[in-house]
């Protein structure tokens, strides 16, 4: 027979983070990395990603000082913006943007002959962006990256997490080799959930210190 845990609401979050942390056991892990991919397996239920996420060295401060200044976080899918704390980012004087679905970003995409992740990323390069976040579409990853190679864009940090089996593994693999600040998964697994509890896990930091 089945036994449930009986856990107040307020302390389910508290617990499945014990939880966590008990059965990971120890890391080795800088232990601000470690709320990360902690937040991250909390959000998917997957403990492989303790094994495949890679941080730049200076990834954590460099997320921490752009949403610090108030910076904004771009996304590349409306469903993040429904899962990254606005609240949290709102304190510090920060929004979230995503520009997928906007017409102008379809008009540029058919104008381009590109994706409309690729024309999102192209049409935030003047919104002050701090932080990408990208969970879903490789070709959003790999237009960041060539805006930032050619000297048109520099956040802070790249998250680039997308999920899939065309391009998500190469993508990633790419940014793992970049100099510049990043957060990335290895291999196909990755989306939009992964993403966003990066940026919370950097969000909830922000207030912590």
């Amino acid at each position: 027979m089945v036994q449930l845990q009986h856990v107040a609401p307020q302390d389910i979050e508290a617990e499945s983070f014990r939880i966590i942390t008990a059965e990971l056991g120890e890391t080795g892990l800088d232990p601000r990395e470690f709320q990360v991919i902690r937040r991250i397996i909390h959000a998917t239920g997957d403990f492989a990603f303790a094994e495949n996420i890679r941080f730049h060295p200076q990834a954590i401060d460099a997320g921490l000082s752009a949403i610090r200044a108030g910076k904004n976080i771009l996304v590349d899918v409306n469903m993040a913006v429904a899962g990254v704390s606005s609240r949290l980012l709102a304190s510090f004087g920060g929004k979230v943007i995503c520009r997928m679905n906007e017409p102008e970003t379809a008009a540029l995409a058919k104008e381009r002959g590109s994706t409309r992740a690729e024309a999102s990323m192209l049409r935030a390069l003047t919104d002050q962006v701090g932080i990408v976040a990208v969970g879903n579409a490789p070709t959003a990853l790999l237009a960041v990256m060539d805006l930032i190679e050619a000297g048109k864009w520099q956040p802070d940090l790249v998250i680039g997490v997308p999920v899939g089996f065309v391009n998500a593994a190469e993508s990633k693999e790419l940014l793992a080799e970049q100099e510049y600040p990043f957060i990335t998964a290895l291999g196909r697994k990755g989306g939009t959930p992964v993403a966003v509890a990066a940026v919370n896990a950097l969000l909830k930091l922000a207030m912590q210190d």
